[in-house]
Order: C-alpha cells, then sequence, then structure tokens
C-alpha cells in the first residue's frame, strides 16, 4: 500500500490527483495538499480582468470533485518540504508524510524584483483571479478617464502569451467603451522580438502579432527591462543585440498590466539536489527527482533552462499541453513504481495555445514546444476567438465532474485539422 501525495491544486495538481487515482491500485491512497480549495482556470483571467467574466463561472470546487473521486483533501499551506523525512509540515503545525510525493504548485511570483511593481505597487497582474478582479475595477475606472496604457512582461518572465492576449482584450474593451481614441497603447517586453513567447517563436507569430499591433496602433518595446515604477511613470531600458543598455525612458501610463518573472515556492525553495538557484524542482525525463527518487514535479515549478542567451533574460513557458504530458507520463511512471516496476513514460512537451484577441486571436501548435520541431504551425483568425470559449466550457465542466482525459491533446488534434475546427461554431 502506497500513499501518494500532491502538493498543489492548479492545472496540474488537480489533473495529477485524477489521473493518479485512476493509475494507482485500489490499495493505494492519494492526497491533496494545497492552500486555496478552490481552481480557478487560469486562461480566463484575461476575461475576468476587463468584467467579461466573473470568478463563480472559472471556479471549481475541489473538495467537493476529490471526495467523489475518493481522493484525501488538505486546503491548508505547506511551510517547509523536509523530503529526508518524506514529511511535509503544514502551516497550521500539522504534518503529512508520503511514500511517493508530486510537486505541483506551481510559481511564486516575484513581483518584489522589481522596486513599485504589481499588485501591491503601482500595475495590475492576470495571474491569479484575485488579482483580475482588481484590475477590473482600474479597467473600469480608466474608461471613465482614459490615459495610456503599457502591457507586457518583465525580464525574467516565462510566460507571454496572456500578456499579448491582454493586450488586444483590453484593446477591444477600449473600442467597444468607444475610448480607445483616447489611450495610446505600449506593450513593453522583454523578448527579443515580437512573437518570440520564450520560444524562439512559433510559426509566423512574430508576423502575425506585429501584423496585429500596427493594424491597431499599438507602439512596443522588445528587449527591455523595467527599472522602476512609480505612481504613473515607469522606468526602462532598451537592450542592445550587443548587450548595451541605452538610456533609460519614462513611460507615464495610467493602467499597466506587465506578467512578472517566476521563482519555486519557499516551502519547496533551497532543497539541495532538488531545487535550482530560482526554487524550481530538479527532474530528469520521468519527471523524477535524481536525489530524491520518490519525488516527481509537474508543471511551471520545473525547472527548464532558457532555449539561448537573449540580450534581456527570456525564461520558457510551461503551457497546458506540456504540462498535461508531464502529468500522464508521472501518473503512468508512480503506478509503475508501485507496482515494482521502473518509470518508463516521458511527456511530449508539446505546445498548443489559443491566445484570444476579444473578437479574433492567434492559434499556434509546436511540436515538440523546444525546437527544432516537427510541427511549427500558427494561425489567425475568428475561429479562434470562439474555439478559446468553447475550450473554456469543455475544460471547466470535466474538471468539475473529476474527468481525466487529454484536455490540451484533444484541442490540439482540433487545431491540427484546421478546416474542420474553422468550421465549429462552439470550439
Amino acid at each position: 500500500m502506497a500513499h501518494v501525495v500532491v502538493l498543489g491544486a492548479g492545472l496540474g495538481g488537480a489533473l495529477m490527483a485524477y489521473e493518479l487515482r485512476d493509475q494507482l491500485r485500489a490499495e493505494d491512497s492519494v492526497t491533496v495538499v494545497t492552500k486555496d480549495a478552490h481552481y480557478h482556470f487560469v486562461p480566463s483571467n484575461p476575461w475576468v480582468a476587463v468584467g467579461w467574466r466573473g470568478r463563480d463561472e472559472i471556479t471549481v470546487d475541489l473538495a467537493t470533485v476529490m471526495a467523489k473521486k475518493n481522493i484525501a483533501f488538505i486546503p491548508v499551506a505547506a511551510e517547509r518540504l523536509h523530503p529526508d523525512e518524506k514529511r511535509i509540515a503544514l502551516i497550521n503545525g500539522e504534518s503529512i508524510s508520503y511514500d511517493y510525493l508530486v510537486i505541483a504548485t506551481g510559481p511564486e511570483l516575484a513581483f518584489d524584483e522589481i522596486e513599485g511593481f504589481g499588485p501591491d505597487g503601482f500595475t495590475q497582474s492576470i495571474c491569479h483571479v484575485d488579482h483580475a478582479e482588481k484590475a477590473a475595477k482600474v479597467v473600469e475606472a480608466l474608461i471613465k478617464t482614459p490615459g495610456p496604457v503599457i502591457i507586457g512582461a518583465v525580464q525574467g518572465a516565462s510566460c507571454f502569451g496572456p500578456a499579448y492576449e491582454y493586450l488586444f482584450i483590453l484593446e477591444t474593451a477600449l473600442r467597444r467603451a468607444k475610448v480607445r481614441d483616447r489611450v495610446p497603447m505600449t506593450f513593453v517586453t522583454s523578448e527579443p522580438y515580437i512573437g518570440h513567447l520564450g520560444l524562439d517563436g512559433v510559426g509566423d507569430t512574430k508576423g502575425l502579432l506585429e501584423s496585429e499591433m500596427r493594424a491597431k496602433h499599438i507602439k512596443w518595446l522588445t528587449s527591455t527591462r523595467v527599472k522602476k515604477v512609480e505612481d504613473g511613470q515607469m522606468l526602462v531600458e532598451e537592450v542592445g543585440e550587443d548587450g548595451v543598455a541605452k538610456p533609460e525612458r519614462q513611460l507615464p501610463f495610467a493602467f499597466s498590466m506587465l506578467l512578472p518573472a517566476f521563482r519555486g515556492i519557499k516551502p519547496v525553495a533551497g532543497i539541495e539536489g532538488l531545487s535550482n538557484p530560482r526554487g524550481f524542482t530538479l527532474v530528469d525525463k520521468h519527471q523524477q527527482n535524481a536525489r530524491y527518487p520518490e519525488i516527481f514535479a509537474v508543471g511551471v515549478c520545473v525547472a527548464i533552462p532558457p532555449l539561448a542567451a537573449t540580450p534581456v533574460p527570456v525564461g520558457v513557458p510551461k503551457t497546458g499541453f506540456m504540462i498535461e504530458s508531464m502529468v500522464t507520463a508521472t501518473a503512468h511512471n508512480i503506478g509503475n513504481l508501485v507496482r515494482g516496476r521502473v518509470p518508463d513514460q516521458v511527456g511530449t512537451w508539446n505546445a498548443v495555445c489559443l491566445a484570444d484577441f476579444g473578437d479574433g486571436g492567434v492559434a499556434f501548435v509546436a511540436q515538440p514546444q523546444i525546437p527544432p520541431r516537427n510541427v511549427n504551425w500558427s494561425s489567425s483568425g475568428k475561429w479562434v476567438h470562439m474555439a478559446k470559449i468553447g475550450f473554456e466550457k469543455y475544460f471547466i465542466r470535466k474538471l468539475r465532474k473529476g474527468v481525466s482525459e487529454p484536455f490540451y491533446e484533444t484541442l490540439a488534434l482540433k487545431a491540427l485539422g484546421i478546416d474542420k475546427l474553422k468550421e465549429t461554431k462552439n470550439g
């Protein structure tokens, strides 16, 4: 009899618990430990941040679902992992022991690395539904009193797709409110070029996204560091290909949303052999840690080196499809271990993305996510907007039912069948 603990219950953690329950033996037990009793569908946060979605529409009550699947559920945050003892200390003073552990915590948001940055400073965020709700209120104020807008992602960020999504969703919302003509918009990013996405581009994402920005009169700054943020002012510096910084610039703004860099959460960071200097968990191709082979990790908390050096640091994103493949491989591998076999499954690490722009969008498929690739495809159109809406409803409905199926793989197959997907109104 084995006890498997899943630490975290975001996209990776929730699916991990579901798939483990399907892969383990009847006598094995699964426990989920998480600081939040509810799952929020993060890809919908850009919609929440303009008031197009409410919290209840994108929320899943995990305790109810886990109980139906015979999964123990502890909605208490971790204080510290003690891997030599196979134990997790919780903030309420209790501890939980494990035979196998899957770290699926997601990241800590490194807003503190830039002065004045983040929801507790002078910029907004869409990384969490709480942040998105706060941003929506500031958007309401922006519509009443229009002014300059800055959207983007700072140095060290590894998640760029949502920044582009929110840029165009906000642009659409401002047009509908008939104030777009009074809102200059600038996209500020650490990427070396528009559409890099931390992946050196996918298909023609550079051309597609630049074209969208030109058509909508949006300016941009690439290879840019954010040095400091004050109320209504942002200090930035562009960096040339030679690594030499250009003179600093002050950018005024009435509203700004910039995605932060990520790092591992404190309870699992700083453990020799388990985490890297940024606190991300080290794993092999089987999602297994070398020093502590009973520990696995999936999702954004996994350490992945950047593709190549860039003038300003850029990380590699962990997209939904990649996370899903990590989850499936890990569930199979732990299932092997409890039966006395060795891990033999490897995640595919492909990327599938539907980036909604409010009334259109860009889609891309990268197989594998890190180049060189067998599939390197991107496209745009109103069908992407409809597909994103359909996928959101489909995913949340299945998650509420406790269904463990390859959501993103299904999406990829549809995306690769482009003509059929275009003909589908519900995605």
